[in-house]
């Protein structure tokens, strides 16, 4: 008897695995929304636009890109969160939601576990820049500076606990250096402060200062993430100009709900690999300083997790409070 119950069993779940795969074969049958938790115009924005324009091609169904912004990106994530694990609701998301999760007392969701991490998209590296009339040219001349004139030299963010804040309060606990923090509401303001020499310093993504830095406006002495930009090939990574070790490496990636089934994980990230292999999409992404990255799912699981923990100890260095 026991015997029969665990051919039965053993059946029940071979069929599971038979029509999850059947299912994902024939994935999708009809559009696809995919939850952009920020409003349009965004690097969010831009790369779900890209993804999701390539996908209908490729799976022969609309992914249609829906900006649910607000919270800083709890109100989409949310949605994304309750909705059925069917592959019918995605999610396109930076690392600025494990900080929501760490930052935001009363989330109404579990940052790690509500959802499953599908793929990642690309990285979004950062650069310490400096207002030109400030008398350094190399990361260590800016730390050398700074250990001068403690507690006087500015730096800004898009605001408390955001991803730039992130990225320098890492820095300055690294190079251990005591800066004043300007909080902005987004890295727009961010980089009219920086220009004007409202502010002093900043980390920023590439992307939003790039032509400054080109026209002189401002001066780039160190990119966050492990390697160099193709855009600034002659501005060193932080960790070899003078903070061995630092990285601080943004991303935004494509996530589920969570319980996703495997083979349409698979699905997915199969063919958001083609499309990010594409060399007009490639193209058009380093235009916009983002840079595709190529991982397992597996390594994406892995990552988010990673992620989570190096950013809870940034945000307690930081000083940040929960709101």
């Amino acid at each position: 008897m026991k015997l029969l119950r665990g051919m039965a069993r053993a059946m029940s779940v071979a069929a599971a695995v038979f029509a999850c795969g059947a299912q994902a074969q024939s994935y999708p049958t009809k559009a696809v929304r995919v939850v952009v938790p920020f409003p349009a115009g965004g690097s969010n924005d831009l790369v779900a636009r890209m993804v999701s324009q390539e996908l209908s091609k490729a799976m022969g169904q609309q992914f249609v890109v829906d900006n649910r912004g607000g919270a800083s990106g709890v109100i989409g994530a949310e949605m994304v969160a309750r909705a059925p694990a069917d592959g019918y609701t995605l999610m396109v998301h930076s690392i600025t939601h494990l900080s929501n999760g760490l930052l935001i007392r009363k989330v109404p969701y579990d940052t790690v576990n509500d959802f499953t991490p599908v793929a990642l998209l690309v990285a979004q590296p950062g650069v310490l820049v400096v207002h030109p009339a400030l008398p350094v040219k190399t990361v260590k001349q800016f730390v050398a500076l700074a250990k001068a004139r403690p507690n006087e030299i500015t730096y800004g963010s898009n605001g408390p606990g955001g991803s730039l804040h992130l990225m320098m309060a890492l820095f300055t606990s690294m190079a251990n250096v005591k800066l004043i923090h300007v909080p902005y509401k987004g890295g727009a303001p961010l980089t009219t402060s920086l220009i004007s020499g409202e502010t002093q310093s900043a980390t920023a993504t590439i992307n939003t200062v790039l032509a400054h830095i080109k026209s002189s406006r401002l001066r780039a002495l160190g990119v966050t993430a492990d390697t160099r930009s193709g855009l600034l090939p002659d501005v060193p990574t932080i960790a070899e100009a003078g903070v061995p070790g630092y990285e601080f490496n943004s991303w935004i990636g494509l996530f589920g709900p969570k319980g996703l089934p495997q083979p349409l994980v698979d699905r997915l990230h199969g063919e958001v690999g083609k499309v990010m292999k594409q060399p007009e999409v490639v193209k058009s992404l380093a235009n916009q300083a983002l840079d595709p990255w190529n991982a397992s799912q597996q390594d994406f699981v892995r990552l988010v997790k990673a992620d989570y923990d190096k950013l809870a100890k940034v945000i307690k260095l930081a000083g940040v409070q929960s709101e």
